[in-house]
């Protein structure tokens, strides 16, 4: 019998001879007592019957019980107490004074129709359907790629061997996944704090063990950070709720990612073979470092690179919108909004230590870089002719600011002025000469009446 590494025995050779994941289970097999392979006689296939737990029926490319299994177990690290009936009270008194306020700064109506005070176990669970449609495109692309670098031959050979591999990916994706939402469950403030509507519409909700340990760091009372994130929850609630193409338009972002994600066969076996060193394959929690290193982490593409791209502005402009009409609404009733929305800004474009750590796992950014000039853009647009004008930009994702404006987002419709006001009988008078513009359009001789007549219109924001 060879003690080839790349070919165990001539009886039972290894049926992924000759493709990138040859490496893998020739060190796999030198990795089990006695040298055995796992392929060979004796080898028991251990490695593949450690991962069992992991591979449960389950549907999707990702086992979501193990996912968050996983992410349990890390939250539970730490207290974790359940909110109490004041808790539950104070968010939804928080919550009601806040659209009160809102109701001044934007004509978006309330989208809040039920409050809540959330454990960070409860945020896991609450979070989870939308977490799955998020993450879900991103690892099925990863599995099926990874099966799809063995030539067909060797599929033939290795038979049912593929599947399990695809299994084993799986698997450890969702180890993967669970940690980084058990991680990001220990930083997040409020469902809408990542910019993204991951709770149930309309219910605003706070994780309060979060929400204290963000206040303990903060000169300020708890009362007034309970107040301040509550206005962020409340008008996130209130954007996402009038504008139904939003949701999508950031998912579909995600989605345009997952869509160009390409494995590169050759790079993964060079990976292998540098990043194999000292893994015990007998020890899955080691074998974790495959993922931890990058190897399912390949270049992006060009049409990687614009999805993403459009995704952090989308999240820059939501997270801008959230921070322009939040400090129009306590400018003149809270003293400390101040402090607080610069600990916010600072908080949400540099990203915790969980947001960076879900960004390597699954390679996402959810942190908006440009928020600062988001918020300046919108405050421009408002100051110039009025909220109406800065909302009514949300009608259309075709009008929402690009890069490009926010490198200038004082520029952006610098055209824009307020309307005049007008009293009774000049608007008649003007509507009188609309009108008639409209009416003699077609006739040649008297085209530039009717061009005149849609300048006016022209000039009035929408």
């Amino acid at each position: 019998m060879s003690n080839d590494p790349g070919n165990p025995g001539d009886d039972q050779p290894n049926p992924f001879k000759g493709t990138p994941f040859e490496h893998l289970f020739g060190a796999l097999g030198g990795g089990f007592p006695g040298g055995a392979n796992p392929f060979g006689p004796g080898g028991g296939m251990a490695f593949f019957q450690q991962l069992q737990s992991l591979m449960q029926p389950h549907d999707g490319p990702l086992n979501w019980n193990a996912a968050g299994d996983v992410a349990r177990q890390q939250v539970a690290q730490e207290a974790d107490p359940s909110p109490s009936q004041r808790d539950r009270d104070r968010v939804a008194d928080a919550v009601r004074l806040a659209d009160h306020w809102l109701d001044d700064t934007t004509e978006f109506p309330s989208g809040v129709s039920t409050t809540a005070a959330w454990s960070r176990a409860e945020w896991l669970v609450e979070t989870q359907p939308v977490w799955k449609v998020l993450v879900e495109p991103v690892a099925a692309r990863s599995v099926t790629s990874l099966s799809s670098g063995l030539p067909e031959e060797m599929k033939a050979a290795a038979g049912p061997l593929v599947g399990l591999i695809g299994q084993a990916v799986g698997g450890m994706l969702a180890m993967q996944v669970g940690q980084g939402l058990g991680a990001l469950a220990g930083e997040v403030l409020t469902a809408s704090d990542v910019g993204l509507p991951l709770g149930a519409p309309g219910k605003a909700a706070l994780v309060m063990s979060n929400v204290r340990a963000f206040a303990e760091g903060l000169d300020v009372s708890e009362d007034d950070v309970v107040l301040y994130l509550a206005l962020r929850e409340a008008a996130h609630q209130r954007l996402f709720a009038h504008v139904p193409w939003l949701r999508e338009h950031l998912i579909g972002a995600v989605t345009d990612y997952a869509r160009g994600l390409e494995i590169n066969a050759q790079q993964i076996q060079e990976r292998v073979q540098e990043q194999l060193r000292g893994i015990d394959p007998t020890n899955l929690e080691s074998m974790q470092g495959l993922l931890e290193g990058g190897l399912f982490d390949p270049p992006q593409t060009e049409a990687q690179t614009a999805a993403l791209s459009r995704l952090e502005i989308a999240l820059a402009l939501v997270e801008g919108w959230v921070d322009e009409v939040v400090g129009q609404a306590t400018h003149e009733r809270m003293p400390a909004a101040a402090k607080l929305r610069e600990a916010v800004r600072r908080r949400r474009a540099a990203g915790g230590p969980a947001e960076q750590t879900f960004a390597a796992l699954v390679g996402l950014e959810l942190r908006p870089r440009r928020l600062r000039d988001a918020s300046t853009l919108w405050g421009g647009l408002r100051a110039r002719s009025g909220p109406e004008a800065r909302d009514g930009v949300w009608m259309h994702p075709d009008l929402l600011p690009t890069a490009s404006d926010l490198d200038d987002p004082l520029s952006f419709r610098a055209e824009a002025t307020a309307p005049e006001e007008l009293s009774e009988d000049e608007f008649e008078a003007e509507l009188r000469k609309l009108l008639e513009g409209t009416n003699q359009s077609d006739r040649p001789s008297e085209g530039e009446s009717g061009d005149a007549g849609d300048t006016g219109e022209g000039d009035r924001p929408e």
